[in-house]
């Protein structure tokens, strides 16, 4: 509990200095560099405060120079500031909108180009795919947890349509990725946080010429996800 409550106090201190510092720069210049590596910075260190550790696996399977769809799996609070600063290079996120109603939290996330999506409207939904492709064009990775929202024991829930629409219109290659041991640490509807070494799996890429059609590609996403879990989550 101590630990956790550290973690969001640094964070509750960080973000209004962040904006202080970096939002006057990003109005003037345009470029939102530095509010981003401060972002990661301190998604990183509160992670590191609340104990957790990563091991990173694959990493070295990726091109610097191309732009990925990343989906992942989701079991926890935690998944986001853990997995978003691991990706190399600059990354937005799909986002639930009612954080963007957050102050100050909510214009960091427009100004790092991050799209709101309204999981419970179907319309938004389509909309948020076409904004998500809007990011992929100009070069910043896209990392979606593709199962919509938290899975309460661990094993894969069913996967959302929408990422893999996004993955055919843009013909960028997609990474699966599997994050063990959140679950253990801040499983949904806990609080508090397990000090745990959590793994991270990235998957060979998936390339556009291999995609074969959508419900093949979902497959294919969802076998490299589950392949990385522990065998108790595995279906």
């Amino acid at each position: 509990m101590i630990r956790t409550i550290l973690m969001l106090s640094f964070w509750a201190v960080l973000l209004p200095i962040a904006a202080l510092f970096c939002f006057p720069w990003v109005f003037v210049t345009g470029d939102v560099r530095l509010l981003y590596g401060i972002a990661m910075w301190g998604a990183r260190t509160g992670v590191r405060i609340a104990g957790i550790r990563a091991r990173t696996v694959g990493l070295e399977q990726l091109d610097r120079t191309r732009t990925y769809i990343f989906m992942s799996n989701h079991v926890s609070n935690i998944d986001p500031p853990l997995l978003i600063p691991i990706i190399p290079g600059r990354t937005s996120v799909l986002v639930k909108r009612e954080l963007f109603k957050i102050p100050i939290l909510g214009r960091a996330m427009r100004m790092g180009s991050l799209v709101p999506v309204d999981r419970g409207n179907r319309d938004a939904g389509i909309a948020a795919v076409t904004k998500a492709e809007d990011v992929v064009k100009q070069g910043i990775h896209m990392t979606i947890y593709v199962e919509g929202h938290r899975s309460y024991d661990g094993k894969l829930l069913p996967f959302k349509k929408g990422p893999f629409y996004l993955a055919e219109d843009c013909k960028a290659p997609v990474v699966p990725i599997t994050i063990a041991g959140t679950h253990h640490a801040m499983p949904k509807g806990r609080f508090a946080i397990k000090p745990t070494l959590v793994s991270v799996t990235f998957h060979p890429p998936i390339e556009p010429a291999d995609f074969g059609s959508r419900e093949a590609l979902m497959e294919k996403v969802r076998v490299a996800i589950e392949s990385g879990l522990p065998e108790e989550y595995r279906s």
